[in-house]
């Protein structure tokens, strides 16, 4: 039998709501457009990111012998694929924000303007 003190609980607190977000009936249809944007947005950085470090992990525990082969002098390939992580996070910061000025910021500034004439 649950004791008494514990029959009568709080609600849970719940954060005032935007004045640019639609009312609490359902989405308006841009505002799923803005949510699949900015996922996609998500998605396409964070695994170029991702990807190439996962990729350059793999290869190190199962290719150790490519890993290791010499490319120029001193440099190995496991060196040259781990050197090249920080070009290929500088491409996944361009990815994010040309995706963000392509596709999500366009999608905010409509719902921010439709926000304001209601």
């Amino acid at each position: 039998m649950p004791h008494p003190a514990h029959a009568h609980r709080a609600p849970a607190h719940r954060l005032p709501r935007h004045p640019d977000l639609p009312p609490p009936g359902g989405p308006s249809h841009d505002l799923v457009l803005l949510r699949t944007a900015y996922r996609w947005q998500r998605r396409v950085a964070t695994l170029t990111a991702l990807g190439h470090f996962t990729l350059f992990l793999l290869l190190s525990a199962f290719a150790p012998a490519l890993m290791n082969r010499a490319v120029t002098g001193g440099l190995s390939t496991g060196m040259l694929v781990g050197l090249c992580q920080l070009p290929v996070t500088g491409v996944a910061l361009f990815l994010y924000e040309y995706t963000a000025r392509r596709r999500v910021d366009p999608l905010a500034h409509r719902l921010r303007q439709q926000g304001r004439r209601a």
